[in-house]
């Protein structure tokens, strides 16, 4: 009998049938988690909402949602559709990000909704194993955060 039962609980875990998947799949769930972190954390400096630990969620679900497929053997019309239902989920949980005032100027939380979409982004690349794509996208992405509102500040001050 307990033979049987470990036997269950081995073909339960028999997803991953080497070392070398399970190195792939760590690895790109590594690189997603800490690339979805630093966008997180510079988003958390700027005390918005969304900060390190919901970034780096949203990084490790997209990339489990390519990851799984592609372990089962998924053809790239099935991988299609399931990024495109990403692609919604995470535009919907970016709405939660976006607080809408009585004005236009009143609007917050663009920025921190559009970090959550690139952020899952970056997952899917870093879970179909594109991690030099991934990296770069998150230095992109980190630039447009930190360098543009500088940018814009200056700009602002020579103004006055």
């Amino acid at each position: 009998m307990w033979q049987e039962i470990w036997n269950i609980v081995l073909s339960e875990f028999s997803d991953v049938p080497d070392a070398e998947q399970v190195t792939r799949i760590t690895l790109r769930l590594l690189v997603a988690a800490t690339l979805g972190g630093l966008l997180g954390y510079e988003r958390e400096q700027q005390g918005k909402s969304a900060g390190v630990r919901t970034h780096m969620m949203v990084a490790i679900g997209a990339a489990l949602f390519v990851l799984i497929p592609q372990q089962a053997g998924a053809s790239s019309a099935d991988l299609s559709r399931i990024l495109q239902g990403l692609i919604a989920g995470v535009g919907f949980l970016g709405t939660g990000a976006i607080i809408m005032g009585n004005r236009e100027v009143e609007t917050r939380g663009l920025t921190t909704a559009a970090s959550i979409w690139v952020t899952a982004a970056i997952g899917v690349a870093a879970g179909m194993g594109r991690e030099t794509t991934a990296v770069l996208s998150t230095l992109i992405a980190l630039l447009i955060l930190s360098v543009v509102p500088w940018i814009y500040r200056t700009k602002n001050q020579n103004k006055e």
